[in-house]
């Protein structure tokens, strides 16, 4: 297995493959682009007037945009894999790096890695400057929760990019993959959260935003809950390795 390990030359490549890849860079960007610009805007048009408008729980409220953000996330998990199934380029990156395991790892720590950095900007960001405009409702850097909310967010998004591109590893198709999470992480999970009770509580989505929430409330706590996010992830990069190392290019 260490000889699968990545080396500094096969992240170097997988890096040059995303910042040329227009969509894929765009994507990470809009990761704190569209969350830090939407709690942004959305807080200051709300603001003092009506603190508590963006729901009951304050430390949650305070990440409101990063139901957008999460989009982008697995935007960028998906074009950041898809490319390789297109026009035969999986076949040029296996030339170039023969040990499947290696490429795969390769290509994971990568995203994985990027994704990591922006959403730790982003954690920061959000919770900055949407609390800036919120007046006397505002949260303070040191406030319960509010710490573990920015580590947290900034973990939560780089998992749902991880969870995507290890789903697109296996299926093969970036499209198939956003249409499926898409309608999953904004319908679905409401509708059988309403439905099933707490079974949904183990849900990607609903499970990995307990970390932002000021109190559970019910049987996982906001570690736990990213830990069945990690599960979830682990579970997609499993099989998306699989795939890789079985299927032909």
């Amino acid at each position: 297995m260490s000889t699968a390990l990545p080396t500094r030359p096969v992240l170097y490549s997988e890096w040059i493959k995303i910042r040329s890849l227009r969509g894929s860079f765009t994507a990470l960007i809009m990761i704190l682009a569209s969350t830090v610009g939407i709690q942004t805007l959305t807080a200051a048009a709300i603001g003092q007037a009506e603190g508590g408008a963006l729901g009951e729980d304050p430390l949650f409220a305070a990440y409101y945009g990063i139901f957008w953000g999460q989009i982008a996330a697995m935007a960028f998990g998906t074009t950041a894999l898809s490319a390789e199934f297109h026009n035969g380029a999986l076949r040029t990156s296996l030339a170039a790096v023969p040990n499947r395991t290696r490429f795969y790892l390769s290509k994971m720590a990568v995203i994985g890695g990027l994704a990591l950095l922006v959403g730790q900007v982003t954690g920061v960001l959000t919770f900055v400057a949407g609390q800036a405009a919120m007046g006397p409702y505002a949260l303070h850097l040191g406030d319960p929760g509010s710490y573990r909310a920015i580590v947290g967010s900034g973990l939560y998004l780089t998992l749902i990019a991880l969870f995507a591109a290890g789903l697109t590893a296996l299926l093969r198709s970036g499209a198939l993959v956003l249409s499926l999470l898409i309608p999953l992480f904004l319908m679905v999970s409401f509708i059988v959260g309403a439905a099933t009770g707490g079974v949904a509580e183990f849900l990607p989505d609903r499970a990995g935003q307990l970390v932002m929430h000021s109190q559970a409330g019910g049987h996982l706590g906001p570690w736990s809950g990213l830990g069945v996010l990690t599960l979830w992830a682990g579970a997609a990069l499993a099989g998306g390795w699989l795939a890789v190392r079985r299927r032909a290019a």
